[in-house]
């Protein structure tokens, strides 16, 4: 049996609300560096131009705001999940606009260090969802322009962090 196409479209914006991303970044300072800017996450507005703000909850979850160029916002907690400075590695679960999880994975390389962020989320934001079907490509896109700008501002961070890191309002 068969279904008209408008049956079959809440599977379709099902699919258009999931995303997953993968992001790679060299960054030219040591894992254990980068890890401990990485891991104060009520600091990304300092250095990542599309955090918009950070609020401590506890020691471990964060509300936070994201802009990127796009017209809208996203507002989700991270429940940090693993912290793992041995092994490079930082996890979290969204909530809120986004849903889902972000994992940081650090390894040494040559120059520095190799920074990856991969992430699986479902979006929740309404109006996100009513034009994903035909304006997922914008968001795609809108996320690709926020992680590079992650990243440039990582490295400007990082090598401000080498410089003075006395300074630096970065807890051990």
């Amino acid at each position: 049996m068969t279904f008209p196409c408008r049956w079959r479209l809440p599977q379709f914006c099902t699919e258009a609300t999931r995303y997953s991303f993968h992001t790679v970044w060299e960054v030219a300072a040591p894992p254990g560096d980068v890890y401990v800017v990485l891991r104060h996450v009520q600091l990304y507005p300092s250095w990542w131009p599309e955090v918009q703000s950070v609020r401590m909850i506890d020691s471990n979850r964060f509300e936070t705001v994201c802009r990127s160029l796009l017209p809208y916002e996203l507002r989700f907690e991270t429940q940090q999940t693993d912290a793992n400075p041995l092994d490079g590695v930082l996890e979290g679960r969204l909530s809120g606009d986004l849903e889902g999880s972000g994992r940081w994975s650090l390894a040494p390389s040559a120059g520095g260090t190799v920074v990856t962020y991969d992430q699986e989320v479902v979006t929740r934001k309404a109006v996100l969802n009513l034009l994903a079907p035909v304006a997922r490509p914008a968001f795609v896109a809108n996320h690709s322009l926020m992680m590079r700008h992650g990243g440039q501002g990582l490295r400007a961070a990082m090598a401000g962090y080498g410089l003075a890191s006395s300074k630096q309002p970065y807890p051990g």
